[in-house]
């Protein structure tokens, strides 16, 4: 009896013109492993599969909907939230494949502009296990930032992106300290934001400092909720730092340093302090909390890679393309490339994904992060971190 109910099954998937391969509403797949067992899903798959040869049951999922895939990982941008004037967050929905991130981390998003696909690396600003199923991304244009601009300017919703699943240690530990110091700048309020909203939802706010920096209060991202925030949460202490407001002498503050922790925060050495922001809030800091003994104490997330700067630079030829540029010795390649008009593979932009891996034809290069020369004919080098130590040839 089971064989023959399951030869009827089978005859519906297959004569099915349904490219879902839907049975009353159902998933073929998924309405036989429950009829008939766990063991039957494979016979469903390869029935599917040679109907839709040379496709896959996959690709058509992708056609009705990206986000059934379970080839690769889409995502649905469901609002896009303006924080500031040149600050946004886009609420995403995943598809199927995301797991569910840590707080601090951050994601890879493709995304297509003017016909181009790039990825991006952004961190998430939402708490982990959001009861909607949603992620959000908080995104700074930049004055030069291709994408950045898109995303924030530009991007509407219902827009497909590509993502990645989450990646990246700096979070808090499963219990947090009793207190904690969060120092931020500019958009380095957005993994400690994930942070906070996950402390508060899950009731574990410690005796928390927050010092953030922004130009004026209208730049600092999501002002509003942290605000409201401190004055609803007595555990919670925020510290807004206006670079551009004027002292009684008519100076501008200027920008944020560790100098000024022990007025903001005296006990600022008792505690265990997460950093986020431009990279010279970050090396100030690391160089603090060394010179405290407490390096050990102190997480760093940085958005851009520390550079030695100093390089002569060269000529860069694309070979492929055909493309050609001059470049000072401390530009990544990646950016003379894009700035050229040639189609770069990115990611982290930080040289740490490899995404951006090219291989070299000719000339030397300069490691930004460590000043080190290096290049051999057809050795692979990361453009993200690379800049030219002379002519130089890629293979693109």
């Amino acid at each position: 009896m089971r064989t023959a109910e399951w030869d009827v099954t089978v005859k519906k998937v297959v004569l099915s013109t349904d490219p879902v391969f839907r049975i009353d509403g159902k998933l073929a797949v998924g309405y036989a492993a429950r009829r008939f067992g766990p063991g039957i899903r494979k016979v469903v798959s390869n029935a599917a599969e040679s109907l839709t040869t040379p496709l896959l049951p996959d690709n058509y999922l992708e056609l009705v909907n990206p986000l059934w895939s379970r080839r690769q990982m889409w995502g649905r941008i469901e609002t896009v939230q303006p924080e500031t004037v040149d600050a946004a967050t886009l609420v995403i929905r995943p598809g199927l494949g995301w797991t569910e991130h840590q707080a601090g981390q951050h994601v890879r998003l493709g995304v297509d502009v003017d016909g181009v696909r790039y990825w991006r690396t952004y961190s998430l600003s939402s708490p982990p296990e959001r009861q909607d199923g949603r992620i959000s991304v908080t995104v700074k244009a930049t004055p030069d930032g291709l994408v950045s601009r898109y995303l924030v300017h530009r991007v509407t919703a219902g827009t497909v992106v590509r993502l990645e699943g989450p990646r990246g240690e700096f979070v808090l530990p499963p219990a947090p300290p009793p207190r904690l110091l969060f120092l931020t700048a500019g958009s380095g309020i957005t993994p400690v934001m994930s942070m906070l909203r996950g402390l508060v939802r899950r009731g574990q706010l410690p005796d928390l400092v927050l010092v953030h920096s922004a130009p004026t209060p209208r730049d600092v991202i999501f002002g509003a909720e942290l605000r409201g925030l401190a004055a609803r949460l007595p555990k919670l202490r925020l510290h807004e730092h206006h670079t551009r407001t004027r002292t009684d002498d008519g100076r501008y503050t200027g920008r944020l340093t560790v100098a000024a922790l022990p007025v903001i925060c005296p006990d600022w050495t008792e505690r265990w302090a997460w950093a986020c922001g431009p990279t010279g809030l970050l090396d100030d800091a690391e160089a603090s909390w060394q010179r405290a003994g407490l390096a050990d104490r102190l997480r760093v997330e940085r958005f851009q890679p520390a550079v030695r700067r100093g390089g002569v630079g060269g000529r860069v030829r694309f070979v492929r393309s055909g493309r050609e540029a001059n470049a000072d010795g401390d530009t990544p390649l990646l950016v003379v490339g894009e700035n050229a008009g040639v189609l770069m593979p990115s990611g982290c932009r930080m040289g740490i994904c490899r995404s951006c891996v090219v291989r070299l034809t000719a000339g030397r290069v300069r490691d930004l992060r460590t000043g080190l020369e290096h290049g051999d004919e057809g050795e692979l080098v990361q453009t993200c971190v690379s800049a030219a130590a002379g002519d130089v040839e890629i293979d693109l």
